[in-house]
C-alpha cells in the first residue's frame, strides 16, 4: 500500500509564490522519477516538472525560470516551488511517483489526490 500525500495548494495573487509538497509512504523499496502534473478546468493533464533520483530535472516551457522542483530522498518527498505565478497556472496539481515496492522488481506509477492552486486577484 502506497500513499502520496500532497499539501501546500491554495489561493494566491498573480506574482505570488506557493510551495507544494508531496510525501510518499508505504512499503517502498526505491523511488525513481517523481513529478508534478497539473490539470486546468476542461484541459488535459500535463507534466509540469520532473526529477530523477539523481537530481536531474526537466520542466514544461511555460514554467521554466519560475518553478523549481526538488526532492528529499531520505523523506521520500518532492517539492515544487512556484514563483511569479500567473492566472494560467491555476489548476489542480498532482504528484506522481514511479516507485518499486518492497518484494517487487518492476516500477509502477502512483498518483496523489491533487491539490488546488488558484492564482487570482
Amino acid at each position: 500500500q502506497v500513499q502520496l500525500v500532497e499539501s501546500g495548494g491554495g489561493l494566491v495573487q498573480p506574482g505570488g509564490s506557493l510551495r507544494l509538497s508531496c510525501a510518499a509512504s508505504g512499503s517502498i523499496f526505491s523511488i525513481n522519477v517523481m513529478g508534478w502534473y497539473r490539470q486546468g478546468s476542461g484541459e488535459q493533464r500535463e507534466l509540469v516538472a520532473a526529477i530523477s533520483s539523481g537530481g536531474s530535472t526537466n520542466y514544461v516551457d511555460s514554467v521554466k525560470g519560475r518553478f523549481t522542483i526538488s526532492r528529499d530522498n531520505a523523506k521520500n518527498t518532492v517539492y515544487l516551488q512556484m514563483s511569479s505565478l500567473k492566472p494560467e497556472d491555476t489548476a489542480v496539481y498532482y504528484c506522481h511517483a514511479d516507485l518499486i515496492l518492497v518484494g517487487t522488481w518492476s516500477p509502477r506509477g502512483y498518483w496523489g489526490q491533487g491539490t488546488q492552486v488558484t492564482v487570482s486577484s
